[in-house]
């Protein structure tokens, strides 16, 4: 039979549920707010989800949402809610549920819906694009969309201002409706028809690169852009040179002070280098839910390694770079020697030109203040990633980085720890 996730923050809704559903012959899952239902959804593909609209964490739609941000959303959603309204029923189908429950559920409602969710099966995504909703713990990525959304509340053209390591697509199909069409103008070769703005109705115009695009496809910016409320579109365009370095490199003057009237900086990866396990993660997933590479998880030190690659080529190559250790990986994990060869990156060298005739705890003082340096420079003087990646609790790692007399990359982690370690002699 089936396997069916429910989500619930009352145990007592949970137990009643999956005692009526296993008497039925399925295997439940049980999950009490939407932490644990991520994490029972990433550790399998269920047949069916059963979730809560109200739970303490996070919400039932905020979860949908994520997981349709994630291309995660491809297994049939009953949305259950003891408040329920029109408008979260809507919202909720308009994401990719296929039905809704008021509580108390009766029993004969309760499996008619399974029934029928079942047997029409998994939706197909609701995006079919990671955007940045799939992204809850990074804070600024979580404060990047908040930005994006607030521009795109009030203006249906924005220029997303960039640098290296663009994250203008991504931001781009963060603004794209679920369903709706995404043409990029970069792409675009012919005179722009009416008829084609027509038939792409309420979606997303793009282009990666003012500075790329043709005195044709110049032309065909302009054409759009006087049009995009009469087809309900959105325009986002992206450039590294201001309005004045596009006119003096050929292009539109008019057409650049145009675009520059609602303006956005997007960091890149460089600037976003702590976020990029996740971004790195959540693409690795979302390929894996597409269909797209098999099966393959990164390890930690895989993870580390592409945090301290430096990604000019911006999402698009981070996105290349994850597709191709999935596919070319002959073990479940990507180890760090498989991105460093791919991305052709130096091997961490340490010196060790270290005098041999040193008595033991000289030589062994020797090796750990090359060590600590090494480290501490490849981190960027930053001490908590230090400490996590030599396994050392961070009071512990000052004193010894001191008793070495190793100095400390920044004065703000040196009187942070100076602190803690007031605070462990008054103990």
């Amino acid at each position: 039979m089936a396997k069916i996730l429910i989500v619930d923050d009352e145990p007592g809704i949970r137990e009643l549920l999956s005692e009526i559903l296993r008497d039925e012959g399925h295997d439940v899952i049980l999950a009490e707010h939407a932490a644990a239902a991520r994490a029972a959804r990433n550790a399998g593909r269920p047949d069916l989800v059963l979730l809560d609209i109200w739970m303490p964490d996070t919400d039932g739609i905020t979860l949908l949402k994520e997981w349709s941000a994630a291309g995660q959303l491809n297994m049939p959603v009953v949305m259950m809610s003891g408040h329920g309204t029109i408008d979260s029923a809507v919202e909720a189908t308009r994401i990719g549920a296929q039905d809704f429950l008021e509580k108390p559920i009766a029993l004969q409602r309760l499996l008619s819906a399974v029934k029928r969710a079942l047997q029409k099966g998994a939706m197909p995504p609701a995006c079919a694009e990671l955007t940045l909703a799939a992204f809850t713990r990074a804070a600024p990525l979580r404060d990047l969309k908040k930005r994006l959304d607030q521009i795109a509340g009030r203006s249906r053209a924005l220029l997303l201002k960039t640098g290296p390591g663009s994250l203008a697509e991504l931001c781009a199909r963060s603004l794209q409706a679920p369903g709706k069409t995404w043409l990029d103008l970069a792409a675009h070769g012919q005179p722009l028809a009416m008829e084609t703005l027509e038939q792409a109705a309420g979606g997303v115009l793009f282009a990666a690169d003012l500075a790329t695009l043709t005195r044709l496809q110049q032309k065909n910016l302009a054409f759009a852009l006087d049009r995009l409320e009469k087809f309900d579109l959105r325009l986002i365009v992206a450039s590294a040179h201001t309005a004045t370095e596009l006119a003096q490199a050929g292009f539109d003057a008019a057409l650049a002070g145009r675009l520059g009237e609602v303006g956005f900086g997007v960091p890149g990866l460089a600037e976003l280098r702590d976020e990029v396990p996740e971004i790195a993660a959540q693409i690795l997933t979302h390929l894996i839910e597409a269909g797209e590479a098999p099966p393959r998880r990164l390890s930690t030190a895989a993870l580390n390694a592409l945090r301290n690659h430096v990604w000019n080529g911006g999402y698009a190559e981070l996105r290349s770079a994850v597709r191709s250790l999935a596919l070319g990986a002959l073990e479940e994990e990507i180890t760090a020697e498989e991105v460093t060869r791919l991305l052709l990156l130096p091997p961490a060298v340490v010196a060790h030109d270290l005098p041999l005739d040193l008595p033991l705890r000289e030589a062994r003082e020797a090796f750990e203040r090359l060590y600590f340096e090494h480290h501490l420079q490849l981190e960027n003087g930053n001490m908590t990633r230090l400490a996590e990646k030599t396994g050392l609790e961070r009071t512990h790692l000052y004193r010894k980085l001191k008793a070495l007399g190793v100095p400390l990359g920044r004065k703000g982690d040196e009187k942070s720890d100076e602190k803690g370690d007031e605070r462990e002699d008054e103990r």
